[in-house]
């Protein structure tokens, strides 16, 4: 399968707004999906992302990211969302997604990548587990909508 992992531009966002989509159904939180490629053009500037490109340009997998700084250890990366289309999953492009986030995180001197999984996701926690990740259970998000 010829898969390549770059960084997402504006011509991508229709493809990422359905698989946004995609992955808030597969989360069972499709109301929480909110966002639009008009949103989505409006705050470009604080999108980042790579996708996983197929060889007739299908975005099958994709892995959103962003700076944040954390008190305890300094500049760090968190990365919001990793998502493969299921008929895709399986084949590495979970990885080379990851990986491609890893590596831009050590790039930029980050001292840490953060992000969450659902605790029902056992696919999800063996996957992350076997990288080498630790999976906490001590806090709890709190999230304050303010649209």
């Amino acid at each position: 399968m010829d898969i390549k992992i770059r960084s997402v531009e504006e011509r991508d966002f229709a493809q990422i707004v359905e698989l946004f989509k995609e992955f808030a159904t597969f989360e069972k939180l499709p109301e929480k999906m909110t966002n639009s490629v008009d949103k989505m053009l409006a705050e470009k500037d604080f999108f980042t992302c790579f996708v996983a490109e197929t060889g007739d340009k299908k975005i099958v997998g994709y892995a959103t990211y962003f700076f944040c700084y954390y008190t305890w250890i300094g500049k760090s990366l968190y990365m919001d969302d990793l998502y493969v289309k299921p008929e895709y999953r399986a084949s590495g492009i979970g990885t080379m997604l990851i990986n491609k986030v890893i590596e831009f995180a050590r790039h930029s001197q980050c001292r840490k990548l953060r992000w969450q999984v659902s605790g029902w996701n056992k696919p999800a926690i063996g996957f992350y587990t076997n990288i080498g990740a630790t999976i906490e259970d001590t806090e709890h998000n709190c999230d304050l909508i303010l649209d």
